[in-house]
């Protein structure tokens, strides 16, 4: 149904390819992954970020709320996993 398309990144100009998968769940990225790091590392500066225990799989999570006793948190893995299995 999908196939991997090779694309030019606006930041930096690089080719990087779009795989087939990763149409499945995203937008067409304008950026590739390492420009696509960068700028999130960059808007994550200036917030502070908690660690906490993924309530899924027990892997490590990081989140810019502090989190409670009460309420879950997820890993970023386990949490698009979950959207995704909301959404189907």
């Amino acid at each position: 149904m999908y196939e991997d398309k090779t694309l030019i990144c606006k930041e930096c100009g690089q080719e990087f390819t779009f795989t087939a998968g990763e149409k499945e769940f995203y937008a067409e990225p304008q950026r590739c992954k390492s420009c696509r790091d960068a700028r999130k590392g960059k808007s994550e500066q200036g917030r502070e970020m908690f660690i906490a225990v993924c309530a899924n799989c027990g892997g490590e999570a990081k989140v810019p709320f502090k989190p409670r006793e009460d309420r879950p948190v997820y890993c970023s893995e386990c949490f698009a996993k979950s959207k995704e299995e909301n959404n189907n």
